[in-house]
């Protein structure tokens, strides 16, 4: 514990519930082991620090050892896991945000705060995420310790992705959505970090939990969604879109809950924003852009003609129809179709973050061809 952590609790109480010391002071006169900083570092397989506070993070991110907690961490050769929690301004105060941004490039591992209502009465980023997820993710770093690291083939790229379904409302208690869950894009989100890219997830309703140490952004509506990948897309190097995006929304949203006054009730809908048709209408140079289709019939060719029509560089194809795969499982069935190949890639019945890296190997391919191009113009 750190000096300041005292002041909200007392050592005494975590001694009793785990039975072990707790140690504030490597120099206190009771402490078993006055070198347990080097000890620490040596011996443990995670090095989990929650809640890390705005102080803490800069002293993490600009090397002061002033206490046991920052010693340990420079000493500590194992995996660090960080759960920030915060004021919102704080969070996201420029200096934050650069310290942040330092540490992942060191390969500290982050849990994102969560949003809500803080003591201090700010709503925003800012609150420690949920034990299960620190849990969570805790165990995730143990287990990518134990098997084979994905190549690091992404680093330098900032990956854009929409993730889960949108709601567009009839009135304050009805809305029109799908069954999207949002596994794909988290799945992809995991192994884009996994790869070294900075990744960014605007994700509309979701039944999962995003992976950690990833930026996500909600937007609930496609309009929102819209307005959010359209102000965040000028930066991403790839946009991938796996959102459920609603395709019309009422033309007229009730301010009252509509009665149950006619045995029948009719809707005027309108068309909502085509998010990755802008998105690749606006694309840069060197911009990758990639989209997926969800379809129950004739799969492969409406997907091969959102790829023309939209004039996007891949499309994955899901055929949603299946009770063993598709919306809200955690197996796919894909085919990938690259614009510049004739022939599918058909990926067989697998769970999402095993597709999630297919996927990207494909990504890589066009960012290598993408490369190999720019170089032979210029020789």
């Amino acid at each position: 514990m750190t000096r300041h952590a005292c002041e909200f609790i007392q050592p005494l109480t975590f001694r009793a519930l785990s039975g072990s010391y707790v140690i504030v002071d490597d120099y206190s006169p009771d402490n078993p082991d006055p070198i347990a900083h080097i000890t620490f570092s040596q011996s443990v397989d995670l090095f989990v620090i929650a809640p890390a506070t705005a102080n803490t993070i800069a002293k993490l991110a600009n090397g002061v050892a002033d206490d046991f907690l920052s010693s340990t961490y420079l000493a500590c050769t194992a995996p660090v896991l960080l759960a920030p929690a915060m004021n919102t301004a704080m969070w996201h105060h420029p200096a934050t945000q650069r310290n942040l941004q330092s540490l992942r490039a060191d390969g500290v591992h982050l849990v994102e705060p969560d949003e809500g209502e803080m003591a201090c009465g700010t709503i925003g980023p800012g609150r420690l995420s949920e034990p299960d997820r620190i849990v969570a993710a805790a165990l995730e770093i143990l287990r990518a310790g134990k098997s084979t690291q994905p190549k690091i083939d992404l680093e330098g790229e900032h990956v854009l992705i929409t993730a889960g379904a949108t709601r567009e409302p009839i009135d304050p208690v009805r809305f029109i959505s799908n069954r999207s869950s949002g596994r794909m894009g988290f799945a992809l989100a995991q192994a884009a970090r996994a790869r070294g890219a900075r990744v960014t997830v605007v994700a509309g309703t979701t039944s999962v939990d995003p992976p950690p140490d990833t930026r996500v952004i909600k937007a609930i509506t496609a309009e929102e969604m819209n307005k959010v990948v359209m102000r965040e897309a000028p930066e991403a190097t790839i946009f991938i879109a796996t959102a459920a995006v609603s395709d019309y929304r009422a033309a007229q949203i009730s301010s009252s809950k509509i009665k149950k006054s006619a045995t029948r009730l009719e809707l005027s809908l309108e068309r909502t924003p085509d998010i990755l048709a802008q998105v690749a209408a606006a694309r840069r140079d060197g911009q990758i852009i990639v989209g997926f289709a969800a379809e129950t019939q004739d799969v492969v060719a409406y997907a091969r003609q959102k790829l023309r029509d939209k004039r996007l560089d891949m499309i994955v194809a899901n055929d949603v129809s299946r009770t063993d795969a598709g919306f809200d499982s955690e197996n796919s069935v894909a085919s990938i179709i690259l614009r510049s190949k004739s022939a599918d890639i058909d990926l067989p019945m697998m769970d999402k973050l095993e597709t999630a890296h297919r996927i990207l190997d494909e990504v890589v391919k066009l960012r290598q061809q993408q490369s190999a191009k720019t170089a032979s113009t210029k020789s």
